[in-house]
């Protein structure tokens, strides 16, 4: 009895996990259950026989959890059982040919070489990557045709009976598989990783409390819940067959929702490499917050300000990452927390060089260093990951965040309907402000930048004085700059940047 419990406990858990496994399992009975029928339906028994079992075998072993992954199966289950029907015929053709003593040698030669043929190309990587189960059913469908001839005297109706009942089998799990509750390959692959971002992102906003604040045990069951909350990075590090499965199954999936035939699904592989990269590097920071051997507070203080910056900035950059890929909106506001971050490495670098460290022990040292060698790495794939997200959202054609709303002429002003409320920066006086141009806008500013832009952003890191107004000097043209924000009202900004001036303006 208390098995039978224990196994409804785990069907509880698995099916809340994801309800969608529920529907599956309903989805294949209603498979089976119809293809079942050209068995028990006399009219149909009559003109397949037994071979409708190779209908029933044709779901139990094509249909998949995703549509991807039953499409593939149905379509390499369909070709080879085709392609190795006919090869079956034509070898049993040539070695009736041959009389009735040649002609079993010949077959077993036959059987031999497209056996040892098809199971060498299955080691091929790209072959076995999608096509395996399709040089499967290839060796058995010509194994089975070419030497069930040599006893059989209708071996065209066998062959046509078989091929039928197989393509009604597959035909019947992709359309159940289509049409009823389906799962997409490539919706679980983007969400996948719109959640891997997620997941670095917590940790690198949590990192500065947990390795800068001094924390008692206090309650160990709470503890061991803020760890293990921490820890949920882990999950990225053994991603990588998942997400190279989802991404070889979507490539089946016709177009669907905002995914498009011929979707990039290579470039979200190539994403994922680098938040793997990223979360190796979170790891060995994690073993630093969990490790026997502390630091002293108070040597840690002396570069908690750039530090915090750096995992926090990072973290937001992640963030507004997640958010982008969840949208399918192209980024806005990343690529300011990338910039940020990297002032922050150039604080510390700053900070190192003044020698604040001179006096700290070689151990701690150690210590201390290794923890900012692995946050400097972070940074750095951080705006790496941010450069591959921009290629994908480029690549595949994600909206921009909000419509045009702004005009440039060439020595009047820029009037911006809307831009980003301010993100305050490492100066106390220096301000973010997100510039959302047109087409026009965005070429002109791509031409001062020296490279062209994924999206119609531009960000300008401005200082604004009391009286609201910026300046700059600089040895061209200018264009002036109206703003509004929702959080602090009307804002006038004259004298900004023109087309070869710099990112950074600073106030007279």
């Amino acid at each position: 009895m208390e098995k039978v419990r224990e196994i409804v406990r785990e069907g509880r858990r698995v099916g809340k996990e994801d309800p969608r496994r529920v529907v599956h399992a309903f989805k294949v009975g209603l498979a089976l259950a119809f293809v079942s029928s050209f068995y028990y339906y006399q009219p149909l028994y009559d003109n397949f026989g037994v071979n409708a079992m190779w209908a029933v075998m044709t779901v139990v072993v094509v249909f998949e959890f995703s549509v991807g992954a039953t499409l593939g199966k149905g379509i390499n289950r369909a070709v080879a059982t085709l392609v190795a029907g006919g090869l079956g015929i034509g070898a049993h053709h040539l070695a009736s040919l041959s009389g009735p003593t040649i002609e079993p040698i010949l077959l077993a030669i036959f059987v031999f070489v497209q056996a040892a043929l098809s199971t060498f190309v299955r080691f091929f990587p790209r072959v076995k990557a999608r096509y395996d189960y399709g040089i499967l059913i290839f060796i058995l469908t010509f194994s089975l045709i070419s030497v069930s001839g040599f006893r059989e005297d209708e071996i065209l109706d066998l062959a046509h009976k078989r091929l039928s009942t197989v393509i009604m089998g597959g035909v019947s799990c992709v359309l159940i598989s289509i049409f009823v509750c389906p799962v997409w390959a490539g919706q679980d692959l983007h969400s996948l990783l719109a959640s891997n971002l997620d997941t670095l992102s917590h940790f690198l906003q949590e990192f500065g409390d947990e390795y800068f604040e001094a924390t008692d045990d206090g309650d160990i069951n709470e503890v061991e819940k803020r760890r293990k909350n921490l820890e949920r990075y882990k999950s990225v590090l053994n991603s990588k067959s998942n997400e190279e499965a989802l991404a070889n199954f979507a490539k089946w999936e016709p177009r669907h929702g905002q995914f498009r035939f011929r979707h990039p699904w290579q470039q979200y592989l190539a994403v994922a490499a680098l938040l793997r990269q990223c979360a190796y590097r979170i790891d060995a920071l994690n073993s630093y917050l969990n490790s026997d051997f502390q630091i002293p507070m108070d040597i840690k203080k002396k570069l908690e300000e750039p530090l915090r910056r750096m995992s926090s900035e990072s973290a937001k950059s992640m963030k507004e990452m997640s958010i982008s890929l969840k949208k399918m909106t192209k980024l806005s506001s990343s690529d300011i927390h990338v910039l940020n971050s990297q002032s922050a490495c150039k604080a510390l670098s700053t900070l190192l060089k003044s020698g604040i460290l001179n006096n700290v022990e070689p151990l701690q040292l150690i210590s201390l260093t290794t923890t900012v060698s692995l946050l400097v790495d972070i940074v750095n794939l951080t705006e790496k990951i941010s450069e591959s997200v921009h290629e994908l959202a480029s690549a595949a054609r994600f909206k921009n965040k909000m419509k045009p709303t702004a005009s440039l002429k060439k020595s009047d002003s820029v009037s911006v309907g809307r831009a980003a409320v301010p993100i305050k920066s490492h100066d106390s006086d220096d301000h973010v402000v997100t510039i959302l141009c047109d087409d026009d806008v965005s070429n002109t500013v791509d031409q001062w930048r020296g490279k062209s832009s994924v999206d119609s952003c531009h960000h300008v890191a401005i200082k604004i004085d009391d009286d609201d107004s910026v300046h700059e000097k600089h040895e061209d043209g200018e264009i002036h700059v109206h703003t509004s924000c929702d959080s602090c009202g009307p804002t006038n900004a004259s004298n900004v940047l023109d087309s070869s001036s710099n990112k950074r303006i600073s106030s007279n």
